[in-house]
Parts: structure tokens; sequence; C-alpha cells
């Protein structure tokens, strides 16, 4: 993900907290040796701060600037790519051990070279079970994974940070470095050495509220104690720790999934109440530190009570932090004045949203142009202007933008070729020339203001080798992570006959049919066009949706006569693609296996999409409004009179 400094990638990590299911990574590790044990379950959810930082490739060395939690900078650490002295850094212990012990993992299994990282932002507090260390080893982790380009996981990634945070006197559990999948609920399964996850779909909005006790606790102690009832229970107290911490977690876990699900803050807290219950039953016996009598107290409290649905202890439990579903905004933030005045503890929020069916969206625009030429050998073909309906002349990457944004989308990322990014950063990241806005009339000056706030949304990255469609959506993999994405063509616009553009009736498609399936926009062609787009065929569910049956590529004529004829109503006719696309994830291992056995030059996505809908099955939606091609000579001179509605 590069910043406005070409040399830089900008990474955010958040900070992780564990909503239900604590010490159960620990305890589910304990099935390499006694298999009769219960699998650890947990719900993870990234916390809204975290660690901001800047990283490039540096020489020989790994150089780490911090900025700490109070503001303050910490001193410049630096120590050479070596592995004997990365891990003896790593052993020494301190802040920057976390940096050394990942940089000699992935030195030794990867091979990498230097890395300067400039953390200059962070919002996490520390020791207070919101896994900052863990937050540290990923950011490490994800600087050298996209700085060297190395195409990791989020599980590998997992799984790195985990090695690295081990190879210092830190102790911590397989459930930390969880914050990699970022501000999203998690479900995360413990079985020995084997993780495994699976993300967690809000059905409404939780306002949590994250207290810090101001107490201490002794984590070293509550796991010496705890882990003494495992592997094998000798004692009736043995017993009940693995059942806690075994089937009844698995229980409750499943339950709160279920409210989660269900957007049911009520059932959430209420079941905190009942698994801090069980775990104080159960834990408080075999670990006296756990009485945690500050956290108590807040439960205790009636005017908490009324503030919230309920709460619980946060990470190893005892008087370190804990939670609170509250019962709306204001009582969240009547109830963090209340716990600052009487209790002297200070709190941050935490919000778990029902999300838009997609966040991301990602637009290829390092195509060159060449039908458009020789015009765009001065201006790339995404800059054609376009003068919309409201009068405003905008360029044709600006007009498809927009269009994400009303879908949804809350960050944007543009393919875009070696070179052109100083295109794309003064027009979208640099401030308007003070003097060119104050002669400006006030709805050019409002479009202005918003062409700057696009600007702080958008991230550009570059398709080094032009390789073809499917090989620039490759690119965007590491950027979208995790999640469904929508992918929207460079050159071809839309007029939506819905309030909130065409795009969004593809995203809302995709979350009516609860994200199992991608959706990609399809509209109405004659025969003759179909040789210039992507071509579709399948079964009507409905009057506008179709179960695609097969996906094909620029079909000749003959070709989609015969394979590609849809029958609508009765009529005989044809459907292609219009270049919106809501697509799952997996569609990333797909171009990647595709693109490792390929032999020719260019990676298309219509193949990829093809296998997708085989392995998962495939939607098509015949959305509401009007399509416009601007990458065709003739094309795109009726498309600037027509879009304007002229």
């Amino acid at each position: 993900m590069k910043s406005s400094k070409k040399d830089f990638f900008e990474l955010f990590v958040p900070g992780r907290v564990c909503l239900f299911g604590e010490h159960s990574d620990w305890a589910g590790g304990h099935r390499r040796t006694n298999s009769e044990l219960t699998p650890g379950t947990a719900i993870i959810a990234g916390t809204n701060q975290g660690m901001y930082a800047r990283c490039r490739k540096h020489e020989g060395e790994l150089i780490v600037r911090s900025t700490l939690y109070d503001g303050t900078a910490a001193k410049p650490w630096h120590v050479p790519m070596d592995i004997e002295r990365l891990q003896q850094e790593a052993a020494a212990g301190g802040f920057y051990s976390y940096a050394a012990g990942v940089a000699a993992y992935m030195l030794e299994f990867y091979g990498v070279g230097g890395l300067e990282i400039n953390n200059y932002k962070t919002t996490l507090p520390v020791k207070k079970g919101l896994s900052s260390s863990a937050a540290f080893c990923v950011l490490v982790v994800r600087a050298f994974n996209q700085v060297y380009e190395l195409a990791l996981t989020t599980r590998a990634e997992i799984e790195a940070a985990y090695q690295g945070e081990i190879a210092t006197p830190s102790r911590c559990g397989r459930m930390d470095q969880g914050c990699a999948y970022g501000q999203i609920p998690v479900k995360m399964t413990f079985d020995g050495d084997r993780i495994s996850t699976a993300t967690i779909r809000p059905g409404g909005n939780f306002h949590i509220l994250i207290t810090d006790l101001c107490g201490k606790k002794d984590t070293v102690r509550i796991l010496s104690d705890l882990n003494a009832s495992y592997p094998f229970a000798k004692t009736a107290k043995d017993e009940a720790v693995q059942r806690c911490l075994g089937e009844e977690n698995q229980k409750t876990v499943a339950e709160a999934i279920n409210a989660i699900e269900a957007g049911d803050a009520a059932k959430l807290g209420a079941l905190m109440k009942k698994a801090q219950h069980t775990f104080d039953r159960n834990l408080i016996p075999v670990c006296k530190e756990l009485k945690s009598p500050k956290l108590h107290t807040l439960l205790g409290d009636r005017k908490i009570s009324r503030l919230t649905y309920g709460g619980k202890g946060i990470g190893s439990q005892g008087d370190g932090t804990m939670q609170f579903i509250c019962k709306s905004k204001e009582a969240r933030a009547e109830l963090s004045g209340y716990l600052v005045s009487e209790y002297g503890m200070p709190s941050f929020d935490l919000d778990i949203e029902q999300p838009a069916s997609i966040r991301k969206a990602v637009i290829p625009v390092a195509g060159l142009g060449t039908r458009m030429y020789p015009y765009t050998k001065a201006v790339s073909k995404t800059f054609l202007p376009v003068v919309t309906p409201e009068g405003i002349t905008k360029p044709v990457i600006q007009i498809i933008i927009e269009e994400a944004f009303n879908a949804g989308a809350e960050e944007v990322a543009l393919i875009v070729q070696p070179g052109d990014e100083p295109i794309f950063e003064k027009y979208f990241m640099e401030p308007s020339d003070p003097e060119v806005l104050a002669k400006l009339p006030p709805k050019l000056r409002a479009e202005a203001d918003k062409l700057t706030d696009a600007g702080k949304h958008i991230t550009l990255i570059t398709q080094q080798d032009a390789k073809g469609f499917g090989h620039a959506v490759l690119q965007a993999e590491q950027w979208v992570g995790n999640e469904p994405f929508l992918l929207l063509l460079g050159d071809q616009i839309f007029c939506s006959e819905e309030k909130g553009g065409t795009a969004r009736q593809v995203t809302d498609m995709f979350q009516k049919y609860n994200e199992t399936q991608s959706v990609i926009g399809i509209y109405e062609e004659k025969l003759e066009n179909t040789v210039h787009y992507g071509c579709v065929s399948g079964a009507w569910i409905d009057d506008i949706t179709m179960q695609l049956q097969r996906t094909v590529e620029k079909p000749d004529k003959e070709f989609a006569e015969l394979y590609m004829r849809t029958d609508k109503r009765g009529r005989k006719t044809y459907f292609c693609v219009n270049g919106i696309y809501v697509l799952r994830p997996e569609i990333f291992s797909v171009l990647r296996r595709q693109s490792e056995e390929s032999r020719i030059c260019e990676l298309q996505l219509t193949s990829a999409l093809e296998e997708l809908r085989i392995k998962e099955g495939m939607k098509g939606l015949v959305v509401n409004g009007v399509y416009y091609d601007t990458g065709r000579p003739f094309v795109y001179a009726g498309t600037v009179g027509k879009f304007a509605g002229l």
C-alpha cells in the first residue's frame, strides 16, 4: 500500500480484543498431548486503536523508529540483518526485541533484506490485554511482506508474527496475532498446532467500551496456575478448568456468534455476564490472582448495569482491562464519563458495526489505451473528460471512483502503470491552488473539497508488468486482504435508474445472498457486439438475477450463437459483463495459481471467474441503468453527449 511518498508503504495494524474464549488458545494447544481435550475457540475483534507506520527497503539493516502510546518518540534502533545478531537481540527482551525476533524468522525462511520502519503513531495502550506486542509483530511481518512482495496470506503473516514473538522472552498465546485480520470479528479455533479462522458478519451495531481498570495482574502467575491443570486432569478442580475452557466455552462462543450475526446486543451482553460467572466459578479456585476485585466492583455497580447489557474481563483476565456492551452510543459516552469521575478509570470506544457488503474497491487503470491513441500518448485514457448530467466536467476515473464510494466502499485502490503515480497523486491527493479556488463558483468549490476528501481514501498500487486484466487484479491481493471487494473497470461508466448507483445494486445483491457467491453486473447486448466483451449465460432465478452457467471472454459470433444464447421471457438474447464485479477473496488464489501455471503472456480475469464459478457458483445481476464504454473512439464520442443527457 503506497503512501504519497513513492518509496514508502503505508501500514496500519489494530490491537485485538478477545470478546469470548480467553485462555482457550493455549488450552487447545494441549491437544498435542491429550487428544481428549476439547479444541479451544475464541471470538476476537480488531480495535479502533492501533499502530501506524511507513516502511521501505534498507540495505543490510533493520531500522525501527517508534512513537509510543503517550506520544513520545522512542530512541531509534537498528541492527544488522544477521540471523545470530537478530536472535540475540530478540532473546535480550525489550520493546525492539519483537522486531528482531520477526526479522530473524523472515530472514531465515524468506531470505529478505533490510527494512526501515517508521512507526510514527501509536494509539494502542500497552500491557492492557489488547495484544500491543502482537500488533507490533504483525506490523513488522506485514512490512516485510509488502516491501519484498512476498504475497503471504494473512494466515502466513500470523504464523510469522507468532514465531517472531516467542523468540523473545514473551510467552504469548496463538490468539494474539489475530489482530492481523483487522477490524472485523473473527472466530479462531485452536487444535494442537492447527489454527482455523472464520470471519463473522455482524447483523447490527455493537457499542463496546474498553476500560482500563488501573489495577495490577500477574499474567505469568495466572498462566502458570491454569496450565497446571493440563494436559491431564489430576483433581476435580483440574477437570473444572478443562471443562470451562473446553466444552462450556465452545457453547458460549456458538451462542455469541449467533447473537453477533443477529445484531442482538442484549443477548451478547447477557452472554458476557454468563461467561464471566462461569470463568470465576471454575478458575478462581485454582488461581487466586483471578479474584479481580476492581473488575467485580464494576460488574456490581448499579449505574453501570443501567447503561450496559453486560460486561466481562479481557485477555488473561484479572484487574487489567474489561469490556462492556453498552445500550447505545449515548449510554457509552455517559458510562465513560462516569468511570473517570467515580473510579479514575480511562476508557476508549470499540465499534462493531454491520458492514456494507464491501469495504474496498479495486480499479485497474494501467492499460495502455492503444485504441484511443494518439491522445493517450499525452494523457492516460482514464483521464478522458466527460460532462456529468449536473454540468460538471470530470475525468472518467473520478466518475468511477465516485461510483465505488456510492456503493459503500470506504477505500479505493487504483492499479497504475509505473511512472503514472505522480499524475494520480497530483489530481487526487494534492490540494487545489488557493488562487484557483477563489475564482470558482460555490458549486465547483464544493467539488474541489469532495476531490480532496476522496484522495484521502485512495491507494496507488503499481503493476510493474503489463500482463493482462487478471494480473492487474492480482496486484491488489495484499491490499484487499481476506474480504470481498468491488472491482470496477477503468473505462466504463454508468447512469443509474435507481438511487445509489449501479454498483450499489450489485453490492446489495451480494449481501442479499449472504455473500456466499460472487456477483457480476450484466446487461443485454446484440450478438454482433459480444466479440468485444465478456459474455455470460445461465438460468434465471428471477427477472433480473441469473445463476451463471458459463463465462467466456470475447467469444466470436459463431461460439456465442451456439453456447451463449439465453432465453429471456421466450426471447433468445445475449448478456455481457458490464464491468461491475463483487468478488469473494478466493478469486486471488485462483489467479495466483493460474499465473504460476500459465505459459501465456497475459493473465485474464474471465478464466479465473469461470474457475471460481465452478467451485462456488456465481450470479449475474441485470442492473437498472445505462452503461457507457469510454475505451473505444466512436463509442466514447457518443458517450460524451449521452452521459450528459444531451
